[in-house]
């Protein structure tokens, strides 16, 4: 599908707030409500439009200690990657994890309430998982930018 400058500003705005009406919607980029009903209802079936989603203010749930955590794995087997890739799917406290190129395999971002809960996370869960073969951790000071939103 081949999104034209209407799709782009309607996913923007979906994006800055997905709870907005049709009508809200269709006051913005000057067209009918059947319109964008119909544009948006076109970028899910392509799943352009993946999923709607609430963002939670981490500070109100004691989730705030932000951990970005590089694993190295001892090799690149397909048994140690797949091994890996099942035990870090099942860690709640992983919020992402990206496989990447360079001096560490993977780079988890983890959520965890303070040090103490990620001394017991690393300790109980994460190095528990087989074929790790080292662990780097960075701590965040301060969020200076976090969004989900991808303009177009």
């Amino acid at each position: 599908m081949i999104l034209d400058e209407i799709d782009k500003k309607l996913l923007n705005l979906l994006q800055q707030n997905a709870k907005q009406t049709t009508k809200q919607l269709s006051l913005q980029l000057h067209l009918s409500v059947t319109a964008v009903y119909e544009r948006i209802k076109k970028l899910e079936k392509e799943q352009i439009l993946e999923k709607y989603v609430a963002i939670i203010n981490k500070n109100k749930i004691e989730k705030n200690f932000l951990v970005f955590c590089h694993i190295k794995l001892m090799q690149h087997t397909k048994e140690y990657v797949t091994t890996f890739e099942k035990e870090i799917l099942k860690l709640e406290e992983v919020s992402e994890c990206f496989h990447v190129s360079g001096d560490y395999d993977y780079i988890l971002k983890i959520y965890v309430k303070d040090m103490e809960s990620f001394r017991d996370f690393m300790i109980t869960k994460l190095t528990a998982i087989k074929y790790i073969g080292s662990t780097h951790s960075s701590f965040a000071i301060e969020e200076l930018k976090n969004t989900t939103a991808i303009h177009l």
